[in-house]
């Protein structure tokens, strides 16, 4: 199966060059490495944990539910 896919050209050559140098073509180049790839899930650095921050909320005690109209009314007053 034939598919397009765009590459910045010095990767392009680069992929060459070293599907050259094992002496093999291309497509077997990249489908190795789409392989190798897919084949792995992909790694995640352990990164910092989040600290969830709660907090007691809610909906302010005169807020009108009743209407779309008088809630988007509300929103453009810039009343909270």
């Amino acid at each position: 199966m034939g598919t397009a896919v765009e590459l910045p050209d010095e990767r392009l050559t680069a992929a060459k060059k070293r599907a050259a140098e094992l002496r093999v073509p291309l497509w077997r180049l990249l489908e190795e490495g789409l392989r190798a790839r897919l084949g792995k899930p992909a790694s995640c650095r352990p990164g910092r944990r989040i600290r969830w921050v709660i907090v007691g909320g809610g909906l302010p005690p005169d807020l009108e539910r009743s209407s779309r109209e008088l809630l988007y009314e509300r929103l453009r007053s810039g009343r909270s």
